[in-house]
């Protein structure tokens, strides 16, 4: 074995691997030496993160120094690793482990890192060359797995999540919220997306990347635990996110109060104590109490039309459709409560056993997966068991020689990743396939499928079909690949609700929708954004240039101040204007440590500027904030005007909320290059606008007709709402965006379905009170951006 971990009982170890090798001292090395039956020890004093180089081979580098000859002149050497035992060995190397390499090459180079200049030895390490590397490790008893009875005896220290920093390497437990099963990204390497919590309320979600398949979270369903160790922490887009760092791992493990406590993991060494145990078993306790347990596993028997779902199921047949899709044959032992479909498919290119399937005729479903899946479903073996995510069931009407038409219930497992769709092997391990077994093995084989008349009436009454007048059919034959044209981020567990049912409740809730857009205001976009007080929950409408042009000519017709100018703080210029009336405009360049910045770092304040005018130097300069003379300092103009303008972009204060201070109050900022408009305005007492979009939006889902409000800056159409005004190609894919949520001459059955979340609340106006409501943590998809 290329590598092999020796197991120490009281310092000693159990076993003597090494009595047919001899000893090598460091101090003895030479390169062009035979090492074939040698080895080397020593402790590790230092581990790289592994590289590959062009050809793709790994590469791990390591520092090992020697015990028994400390005060050698020559006491630390370093080793490198290739290959797989490179691989091999990240996942394994510990500071402080001890080390032995038997079987290596030694080379000298220059060591940049040499202070004399003279060369350095290295050895070389790798399978072609029967290397074998020897990690002594410590016992962890109370653990009957074998997997876990050797591993580095580390100890690590679990970062809460509320305590995460921007560029930090840390390791966390969390509970998993909402998670994708691992999948093809457009690179080489597979990605999953993990969401996690932990008993501080924080959520984190990681975006996990791997080039192997089971090096990423063995995950299963939601409230499974995971314990992520070498993540690394970012901030994108303001939210911080985990992803993977050279070194990564990962356990998984059962979230179900009282289940055995045994680590998911393809990985061959991992470090468990009975410390890691407690923590698992903390989280369970915490998880049981504070987060709502998933409604969305379900079995066939409790499956309704146009739900989402996920299904815990065994594989009986499959076969190939088309290009873009393929047929999987399942059952779970239960039979769905109303006839489910069948896909016309010749027998002879279905996998499986064929008298088998025809057995369990009235219990089996027929499912077809699409796009992605299709290279999963391909790679599944008859007789497994699978965990379908996020599978689709709609009504569809039938033709039939007995009845004209009947309805009967299709599944679908749609493509793309959106709401976590995928398919997972479950081991036959898993709590949940001994539950499934043990349903199988009771099910009536006799069950006739049959239409439930009752239940068809029921249905007809609660869905109503097509009218005259327009409305969404939800019998409509819906394109089966079709996908919602809007993504949830959060509250995966909130099951959907008809805008009928909403309709009658009381205020406040919360609620999933899956509806049409039948119509929103404003028509013209531009007029969508407002400016909005986050305190006092005001909206204003943005000045337009002709207004704001006005704003500044009246701050201009105070003389500036020579008083005022050339100050600690900055350099002052002044020049009269050709115009009539010869205004005098004065500049002030902002200093930094009392030196003048370049161009494209300097804030500028400008007195009697007009709006031509600034918007010449704000293409010049970081910053620049229109400023008046006061009595004893500049002062900022009205804030009818911006109080910061940087390139186009315009930072509004509100006039209400704000308490304005000094202009030389900026000396008090550390950083004078960057400018953020969060911190200038803070320096300044302005309680800073954001841009938002206002829109009312007109739902339909065939059941009622709902208005929800939408208010947000730049989560929804992932289009900041601050530069859609100056931005044309911004303006043009939001136009775009909307004609695909409302195709512009087409009958609304064609529109694209919308998933949001809404929020109703109560509004008085004068004596009367009505109920509104709010679009929140929905996004538009990405591919239509």
């Amino acid at each position: 074995m290329p590598l092999e971990l020796i197991k120490e009982v009281n310092g000693v170890p159990e076993v003597q691997r090494l009595s047919k090798f001899q000893k090598v001292d460091f101090k003895s090395l030479q390169p062009g030496c035979d090492y074939s039956k040698k080895y080397i020890q020593g402790e590790l004093s230092l581990i790289s993160s592994l590289t590959y180089r062009r050809n793709g081979t790994a590469v791990l580098k390591i520092g090992l120094q020697e015990k028994e000859n400390s005060n050698s002149e020559v006491n630390t050497i370093n080793v490198l690793f290739f290959g797989k035992l490179a691989k091999d060995c990240v996942d394994v190397f510990y500071p402080g482990d001890t080390i032995a390499v038997a079987r290596f090459v030694v080379f000298s180079g220059s060591s940049s890192a040499s202070s004399d200049g003279k060369n350095c030895l290295f050895l070389k390490a790798f399978e072609g060359f029967r290397s074998t590397v020897y990690v002594y490790v410590k016992s962890i008893r109370n653990f009957s797995s074998e997997s876990m009875s050797l591993v580095p005896a580390t100890h690590y220290t679990y970062t809460p999540l509320n305590q995460l920093k921007d560029g930090t390497v840390v390791n966390v437990y969390g509970v998993v919220k909402f998670f994708k099963p691992p999948y093809l990204s457009k690179g080489t390497d597979y990605c999953s997306v993990v969401t996690i919590v932990d008993e501080t309320n924080v959520k984190l979600t990681c975006m996990l990347f791997s080039g192997n398949y089971e090096a990423l979270p063995i995950i299963y369903k939601n409230g499974d635990i995971v314990r992520f160790h070498r993540l690394k922490i970012q901030v994108y887009k303001n939210e911080t996110q985990g992803i993977t760092s050279s070194g990564f791992a990962s356990l998984t493990f059962e979230g179900t109060l009282g289940a055995p406590v045994i680590p998911r993991t393809s990985s061959k060494y991992f470090n468990f104590t009975t410390e890691d145990h407690k923590r698992v078993e903390a989280l369970r306790i915490w998880a049981s109490n504070h987060i709502p347990s998933s409604s969305t596993l379900l079995k066939l028997c409790d499956v309704q039309p146009m739900q989402y779902f996920d299904l815990t199921c065994q594989l009986l047949g499959r076969a190939e459709v088309d290009g873009t899709s393929f047929l999987l044959k399942v059952w779970d032992g239960t039979r769905t409560p109303f006839p489910s479909w069948r896909v016309l498919i010749d027998e002879l290119v279905l996998e499986g056993d064929l008298s088998h399937i025809h057995q369990l005729q009235n219990l089996a479903i027929d499912i077809l997966v699409y796009d992605n899946h299709v290279r999963v479903a391909r790679s599944l073996k008859i007789g497994c068991f699978l965990r379908l995510y996020s599978l689709h069931t709609k009504l569809q009407s039938v033709n039939s020689e007995t009845q004209s038409t009947f309805l009967c219930l299709e599944f679908h497992l749609h493509g793309g990743t959106s709401y976590g769709r995928g398919i997972r092997v479950l081991p036959e391990s898993n709590s949940d396939v001994d539950q499934l077994k043990k349903v199988l093995a009771s099910a009536d084989l006799t069950a006739n499928q049959h239409l439930d008349s009752v239940w068809l009436s029921k249905c007809e009454d609660s869905f109503p079909a097509a009218s005259s007048s327009g409305s969404v059919s939800l019998f409509e034959v819906e394109r089966c690949q079709q996908l919602s044209a809007t993504i949830l981020t959060d509250h995966q567990y909130l099951e959907k609700t008809p805008l009928c049912a909403i309709l009658k409740q009381k205020a406040p809730q919360q609620y999933r929708i899956r509806a049409k857009l039948r119509s929103y205001k404003p028509r013209r976009l531009f007029q969508s954004v407002k400016l909005y007080c986050p305190e006092c929950h005001t909206l204003q409408e943005v000045p337009h240039d002709g207004d704001l042009d006005i704003i500044l000519q009246e701050g201009a017709t105070k003389t500036p101040d020579t008083k005022l100018q050339n100050t600690s703080l900055y350099d002052s210029n002044v020049w009269t204007t050709n115009d009539q009336g010869e205004r005098k405009v004065a500049i002030h360049f902002v200093k930094n440590n009392g030196i003048l910045p370049l161009s494209n770092e300097c804030l500028i304040l400008i007195e009697g500027g007009a709006l031509s005018e600034i918007c010449k130097l704000s293409n010049k300069f970081h910053s620049v904030i229109p400023v008046r003379s006061g009595n004893e300092d500049l002062e900022l103009l009205d804030l009818s005007a911006p109080f910061l303008i940087q390139g186009n972009i315009h930072h509004y204060g509100c006039k209400q909320c704000s308490r304005l201070k000094s202009i030389q109050n900026l000396n008090s900022l550390v950083d004078k290059t960057s400018w953020i408009p969060s911190s200038v305005a803070e320096i300044l007492g302005v309680v800073p606008l954001q841009y938002v979009f206002v829109m009312t939006f007109t739902f339909d889902d065939g059941t009622g007709v709902l208005e929800a409000y939408l208010m947000d800056s730049d989560k929804f159409f992932q289009i900041p709402a601050s530069e859609i005004l100056i931005n044309d190609d911004l303006q043009k894919s939001m136009d775009m965006i909307m004609d695909m949520f409302c195709p512009p001459g087409t009958k609304i059955d064609a529109y694209p379905w919308l998933e949001c979340f809404i929020k109703s609340y109560n509004v008085i106006s004068g004596t009367e009170q009505k109920i509104c409501y709010q679009i929140f943590d929905t996004m538009v998809a990405e591919d239509l951006i």
